[in-house]
């Protein structure tokens, strides 16, 4: 009989890999997570409710929420077009185009916002235009639409961009022998094949979204109640020494970004699942 060698892997093996990424998990993220229960569980539950039910808090929960999903929603239609642009067309200057797309990534947050109040104030070369039209672009909740439409863009675009590439052109060469027109194509064959992930995109836009800070706070106005979003009222208390209020903001955060987190990591999984089944 011939022994079959067995070829060792260049990685570690997965009891010592897997043992590691749990450490590293719960280290990193775990860990501080569960402080974030801690700290909130020294308040009594009359007091919790008061801080997470306070209209200034509500406010800036719905503004933060709100802008993130319209802006992640926005950043799926427009993300789709740029990643489509650069995955199926060639054009002089595509490389300069695609460099662009990442250019949220490499900027500082405080730069961004600073650089979109510059644009979108009243005295700014589009806000002008936006404000002679009753539009009040910058400090306000359309202004930090615009500041998270900015830094989630390169999400979509990301991940969208790769599966476009990997799409195989005779699959539109097939649908249009079948007689198929090119809406037909788009929607019956190549739309479904990149729903899921859009979905993924659209996810990452909004988790980032929810927690910005850097950007926003110079375009919002930082009015409580009216332009004070989720993460500058967690700041507040913190500087208030509040840590215990702070906290229990965090945790609703927590708990409502990972319930949406579920439901589109969910549909992800089943369009998935529909277009293997397909």
């Amino acid at each position: 009989m011939i022994k079959l060698l067995k070829t060792k892997s260049t990685l570690p093996g997965f009891h010592i890999a897997f043992g590691y990424t749990i450490f590293y998990l719960g280290l990193i993220v775990l860990i501080p997570l569960s402080m974030l229960f801690a700290k909130t569980s020294t308040m009594g539950f009359g007091e919790f409710w008061s801080v997470v039910t306070h209209p200034r808090t509500l406010a800036a929960l719905r503004l933060s929420f709100g802008a993130s999903l319209i802006a992640g929603l926005i950043n799926v239609v427009f993300g789709f077009l740029i990643a489509w642009v650069l995955a199926r067309y060639r054009f002089p200057g595509k490389k300069i185009v695609d460099a662009f797309v990442d250019f949220p990534f490499a900027l500082p947050t405080a730069v961004t916002g600073i650089a979109l109040t510059a644009l979108y104030s009243q005295n700014g070369w589009i806000g002008k235009h936006l404000y002679a039209l009753g539009i009040e672009s910058a400090y306000s909740p359309l202004g930090i639409t615009l500041a998270l439409i900015f830094i989630g863009l390169p999400f979509v675009v990301r991940t969208v961009e790769p599966v476009l590439q990997e799409l195989d052109v005779e699959l539109e060469d097939a649908a249009a022998s079948l007689g198929a027109n090119r809406w037909q194509t788009f929607t019956k064959v190549l739309f479904p094949n990149v729903v899921p992930a859009l979905i993924t995109g659209f996810t990452l836009a909004f988790a980032r979204a929810i927690g910005e800070y850097g950007s926003v706070i110079f375009i919002a106005g930082n009015m409580p109640g009216k332009t004070e979003i989720a993460p500058l009222l967690i700041m507040t208390k913190l500087e208030q020494y509040d840590y215990s209020g702070a906290a229990a903001i965090a945790v609703v955060m927590l708990i409502v970004s990972f319930t949406l987190l579920s439901a589109t990591n969910f549909l992800q999984w089943f369009f998935s699942k529909k277009i293997g089944m397909n």
